[in-house]
C-alpha cells in the first residue's frame, strides 16, 4: 500500500503539469479565436472593392452585363454616385431580375448571390454589410471543422487545433473579407464531409438524407464542388472494398438525389454555355512561363494558408528570392504532416484526407498540364486541398505537443506550434491595414484615384471594362464625373468645362483617333506591368 501511494504521489506533479498545459493551450486557442474574429470584421469597408466584388453586387442587384453596357456606354457623362445604382438592390429590380442576371453568367453557382441579396436588403446597402456575410460564413466553418475532426480523429483537442489554424490562416481571413462565395464554399465542403462520415458510421435514413442536402448545397455554392463529391465517392467505394453493399447503395442514392436537385442549374449552364465560357476563358490561357510557373504557383498556394508576406518582398516567379525559402519550408512542413498522418492513423482517416486533397488538386492540375491553362494557378479554386492540409497539420501538432514519450521533443513541437500560430497572426496583421492585397488585382486603382481626386475639375473617359470603372468609383470623390464612350457611335469630342481630362482603359485606337481628330496630346500617367492604365490628354 505504501508503495502504491508513493507511485501515485510521484505521478501527481506530472499530471498537474499536463493539466495546466492543456488549460493554457485552450486559453491560447480561445485568444486566437478572438483575434480571428477581429481580423474578419474590422476594416471591412476599407479594402478595395475590386472587380469580382463589383460583379457580385451587380448580379445581386439584378443587372446583367449587357444591360449595364447598354445603359452606360452611350457617350453620356455620369457622376460617381449614380454608378451605385448598379451595386445595390433598388425598387426597379426584383428577385426575378437577380435570377436573370445569374442565368446570364452560369459559371457561378447561385446560392451565395441569393443569400447576399437578402442579407443586403435586411441590413442595408454598404460595402461592409455586403462583405460581412462572407465573414459570418467563415465563422460557421469553425464548428464544421471541429465536428469533422471529431469524426476523423475522435479528439476534441485536434478539433480545437484545426479551428485555431483556420482562424489565423491568412488565406481564410482574406476571403472572409471578400464579397465572393469562397467562405460559404468552405462551409459546405466541411459540412458535407462531416455528414458523410457520420452517415457511414450511423447508416440511418435521416443522416443520409441530410447528406443529400449538403451535396445540393455544395453544388449550388460552387461548381468545383464536383471534385469534392468525386473524392467522397472514391472514399466510400474504397472503404467498403468495392462491394455494392447497403452503405454504398445509400451513398449512390443520396448523391443522386443531391445532384438531381442541382439539375435546374445544370440545364441553365448548358443553355448558356457560350456566356459562361466567355467569362471564364481566361482560365484556359497558359501562363507566360508555362509549367514551371504553374508549379511555382502550387507551392505559393500552400504557403498562403500559413504565411503571407509576399508583397513585402515583391515575391513572384521572376523575383523568387529570398521569400521562396519560406515557401519551400511551408511546403515541406505540409508534406511531412501528410506523411505523418498516413503513418500514424488508420486507413479510413488518412484515406479521407488524401481524397480531399488529391482529387480536387488533380481536377484542376491535370487539365492545365494536358491542355494548358491556369485553373490550378488560381489559389481560390483549391480550397478543399487547403482544408485537407490544415487538418493534417492540426493532427501532427496536437499529437506531438501532448506526447509524453520524449519531453525535449514535446517542448520542441510546442515551440513549433507557437511559431506556426505567431506566423499566422503576424501575416494577418501584415495584410490587415492594407487596402489592397494579392487577392484583389487592383490595377493601380489607389494611385489612379489619388491623381484624379487632386485635380480641380476632372473628367474620366472610359471605353470598356465598366466593372473596373465602378471599382475605381469607390475611391473617387463624388465630384468626379465619368464619360463612357461607345466606338460604334464614333469618338466625339470631350465636353468642355473640365480642368483635367483622363483616359482610363481606353484603347490605343481610340486614343490616337482623339489625338488626330481633335488635336489632343496625350501623355501616360499610371502604368502597370503590361500597359498604361491612365492617360492625361490636353488640347
Amino acid at each position: 500500500m505504501g508503495l502504491g501511494r508513493a507511485k501515485l504521489g510521484s505521478m501527481c506533479p506530472e499530471r498537474m503539469r499536463y493539466s495546466l498545459f492543456v488549460k493554457s493551450l485552450y486559453f491560447l486557442l480561445i485568444l486566437l479565436l478572438v483575434i480571428g474574429i477581429f481580423f474578419r470584421f474590422v476594416n471591412l469597408e476599407r479594402k478595395i472593392y475590386w472587380t469580382d466584388e463589383v460583379l457580385t453586387s451587380s448580379r445581386i442587384s439584378g443587372y446583367t452585363k449587357e444591360e449595364v453596357i447598354q445603359q452606360l456606354y452611350n457617350n453620356s457623362v455620369i457622376r460617381v454616385n449614380d454608378l451605385q445604382k448598379y451595386q445595390f438592390p433598388n425598387p426597379d429590380k426584383t428577385l426575378t431580375d437577380t435570377i436573370q442576371a445569374l442565368i446570364s453568367h452560369p459559371e457561378h453557382a447561385p446560392l451565395y448571390f441569393f443569400l447576399t441579396r437578402f442579407w443586403v436588403q435586411l441590413f442595408g446597402n454598404s460595402v461592409a454589410i455586403t462583405r460581412s456575410l462572407s465573414a459570418f460564413f467563415s465563422l460557421l466553418a469553425w464548428p464544421c471543422i471541429y465536428w469533422l475532426c471529431r469524426e476523423l480523429f475522435e479528439s476534441p483537442l485536434v478539433g480545437w487545433m484545426a479551428i485555431a489554424l483556420m482562424t489565423i490562416s491568412p488565406f481564410h481571413v482574406l476571403y472572409a473579407q471578400e464579397a465572393r462565395p469562397y467562405s460559404l464554399w468552405t462551409v459546405t465542403i466541411l459540412l458535407s464531409s462531416w455528414i458523410l462520415l457520420r452517415a457511414l458510421r450511423l447508416n440511418t435514413q435521416i443522416i443520409w438524407g441530410i447528406y443529400a442536402v449538403t451535396v445540393a448545397l455544395g453544388f449550388y455554392t460552387h461548381l468545383y464542388f464536383l471534385f469534392v463529391s468525386i473524392g467522397h465517392g472514391i472514399y466510400v467505394i474504397v472503404i467498403e472494398r468495392f462491394r455494392l453493399n447497403k452503405i454504398v447503395k445509400s451513398y449512390i442514392f443520396t448523391s443522386f438525389i443531391g445532384i438531381l436537385a442541382f439539375t435546374p442549374w445544370i440545364w441553365v449552364f448548358i443553355q448558356n454555355w457560350s456566356k459562361g465560357w466567355q467569362s471564364s476563358s481566361w482560365l484556359t490561357k497558359s501562363l507566360n512561363n508555362g509549367i514551371p510557373e504553374l508549379i511555382f504557383r502550387w507551392g505559393r498556394h500552400i504557403s498562403r494558408v500559413f504565411i503571407d508576406f509576399e508583397l513585402n518582398y515583391n515575391f513572384s516567379f521572376e523575383n523568387p528570392f529570398p521569400y521562396i525559402i519560406a515557401v519551400l519550408a511551408i511546403v515541406t512542413f505540409a508534406g511531412y504532416s501528410i506523411y505523418f498522418l498516413c503513418r500514424r492513423t488508420i486507413k479510413p482517416t488518412w484515406l479521407f484526407l488524401l481524397t480531399l486533397i488529391v482529387i480536387p488538386a488533380l481536377g484542376t492540375m491535370l487539365p492545365d498540364l494536358i491542355l494548358g491553362g491556369q485553373r490550378s494557378g488560381t489559389s481560390r479554386y483549391l480550397v478543399p486541398c487547403y482544408l485537407g492540409i490544415q487538418l493534417a497539420v492540426a493532427y501532427l501538432l496536437t499529437t506531438q505537443i501532448i506526447s509524453n514519450v520524449n519531453i525535449q521533443r514535446q517542448r520542441l513541437w510546442q515551440i513549433i506550434t507557437l511559431v506556426v500560430f505567431s506566423i499566422g497572426v503576424i501575416s494577418c496583421a501584415n495584410s490587415f491595414p492594407a487596402p489592397e492585397w494579392w487577392n484583389k488585382s487592383g490595377g493601380q486603382r489607389l494611385e489612379i484615384a489619388q491623381i484624379v481626386n487632386q485635380a480641380e475639375k476632372p473628367l474620366i473617359i472610359n471605353e470598356y471594362t465598366w466593372e473596373h470603372v465602378i471599382s475605381l468609383s469607390y475611391l473617387l470623390e463624388p465630384k468626379v464625373p465619368i464619360q463612357f464612350i461607345d466606338r460604334s457611335q464614333g469618338i466625339s469630342k470631350p465636353p468642355d468645362g473640365f480642368s483635367d481630362y483622363f483616359l482610363y482603359n481606353v484603347s490605343q485606337t481610340s486614343r490616337e483617333e482623339l489625338e488626330k481628330t481633335y488635336n489632343y496630346k496625350s501623355e501616360p500617367v499610371v502604368y502597370n506591368s503590361k500597359q498604361v492604365r491612365l492617360w492625361r490628354i490636353e488640347n
